[in-house]
C-alpha cells in the first residue's frame, strides 16, 4: 500500500497546478487571462530572488539587472527570426552569465554593502540601455496578426513550476541546507566545512538565470516594449515585496504573495489613484511586523490543510 503521507504531499502541487493549467480553459476574458499571467509571472520571478534573498539570505537590490537582460535579449533575438525557444535560451544565458560577472566579486562584500552595490549595478544597467536603446520596440504586424495570450501564460506557469520546484529541491538537496547554513551563521557553517562563498555564489547565478528566463517570458508578452522599462527597480522591488508578503524563504509564499499582492494592488490603484502607493507601503508595514513569516506561516498557524502539509522550506533569518 501507498503511504498516505507521500500521496498528499503530490496530490497538493498537483492540485495547485491543474487549477493554474485551467484558467484559459475556463474564461476567454482577456483582462482575466492577462493577471492571471501577472500573477504567474510575478510569483516566478519572486521565487527567483527568494532562492537567493529567502534560502540564502543575502539581500539582492538588483535582480532587475538580470530581469532586463533575460528581457531585451531575448525580445532582439526573437524579432530578429530566432525561434522563441533559441532566444529564451539565449535570454537565460545572458543573464546567468552577468550573475557569475557580478557575484564573483560582489559577493565579497556583505550585508548592507553587498545589497547596496547590486543596486548600484542595476541602475547602471538601467541608465546604459536607457541612452543606447531609446526607441519603442513594437511587435510586427504578422507577429500582432498571430499573438494569443494563453501560449504566453502556460509559458509563464511552466517557469513558474520549474523555478518553484528548484525551491522544492532547494529545502532538501545538500547544496540547499549548506545556503541555508550560510544565511543563519556564515562563521559557523564554515567551520564545520561549508564553502560560504561557493554557495552564495551558485545561489546567486541561479537565481539570476531565473530571473532572466522570467525576463524572457516578459519580452515574449509584451506587445509594446521599451528596453528600459525592463531595468526599472520595479521589477526588484515587487519581487521582494511579494517575496515577504508570502512568505521568505519558503516555497510557497511567492505564489500566495503575488495572489494577494495584484489584488490589492489593483483594488487600491482603482479606488486611490496615485495615493495606493504610499497606501499600500503603509499596509506592506503592517502585514511583516504582525505575520513576519508571512501569509504561509500564518495559514499554517491557523491549520489550512494543503499549506500545513506541504513541506515550507526553511524559515528566514530572524
Amino acid at each position: 500500500m501507498v503511504p498516505r503521507r507521500p500521496v498528499i504531499l503530490a496530490l497538493g502541487p498537483l492540485g495547485i497546478g491543474a487549477a493554474l493549467a485551467l484558467v484559459p480553459v475556463c474564461t476567454a476574458n482577456q483582462g482575466v487571462l492577462t493577471w492571471a499571467f501577472l500573477v504567474v509571472l510575478y510569483a516566478a520571478l519572486a521565487q527567483s530572488w527568494n532562492l537567493l534573498g529567502g534560502f540564502a539570505g543575502q539581500v539582492n537590490l538588483g535582480h532587475a539587472a538580470f530581469f532586463g537582460t533575460g528581457a531585451l535579449v531575448t525580445r532582439m533575438l526573437w524579432l530578429g527570426g530566432a525561434p522563441l525557444a533559441s532566444a529564451l535560451l539565449a535570454g537565460t544565458l545572458a543573464a546567468t552569465v552577468l550573475g557569475l560577472v557580478v557575484g564573483a566579486p560582489g559577493l565579497r562584500l556583505r550585508g548592507p554593502y553587498f545589497a547596496i552595490g547590486t543596486l548600484a549595478v542595476g541602475e547602471i544597467l538601467r541608465i546604459t540601455v536607457g541612452n543606447a536603446l531609446p526607441d519603442l520596440s513594437s511587435l510586427p504586424a504578422r507577429a500582432l496578426a498571430t499573438y494569443t495570450l494563453a501560449p504566453r501564460y502556460y509559458l509563464a506557469l511552466g517557469l513558474l513550476a520549474f523555478v518553484t520546484a528548484t525551491a522544492w529541491w532547494f529545502t532538501g538537496s545538500r547544496f540547499g541546507r549548506g545556503a541555508v547554513a550560510v544565511r543563519e551563521d556564515e562563521a559557523v557553517a564554515e567551520a564545520v566545512g561549508v564553502n560560504a562563498f561557493a554557495h552564495k555564489l551558485g545561489a546567486f547565478v541561479l537565481s539570476s538565470g531565473f530571473a532572466g528566463m522570467a525576463g524572457g517570458v516578459f519580452g515574449y508578452y509584451h506587445l509594446s516594449f521599451y528596453p528600459t522599462f525592463a531595468f526599472s527597480p520595479l521589477w526588484t522591488f515587487n519581487a521582494l515585496l511579494i517575496t515577504y508578503l508570502g512568505g521568505v524563504g519558503t516555497v510557497w509564499g511567492p505564489l500566495v504573495g503575488a495572489v494577494f499582492f495584484l489584488l490589492l494592488q489593483e483594488a487600491l490603484a482603482v479606488k486611490l489613484g496615485e495615493l495606493h502607493l504610499l497606501v499600500f507601503g503603509l499596509l506592506f508595514i503592517v502585514v511583516v511586523l504582525a505575520l513576519p513569516g508571512g501569509f504561509v506561516e500564518a495559514l499554517r498557524a491557523v491549520r489550512w490543510p494543503v499549506l500545513r502539509r506541504l513541506p515550507a522550506g526553511p524559515r528566514p533569518a530572524s
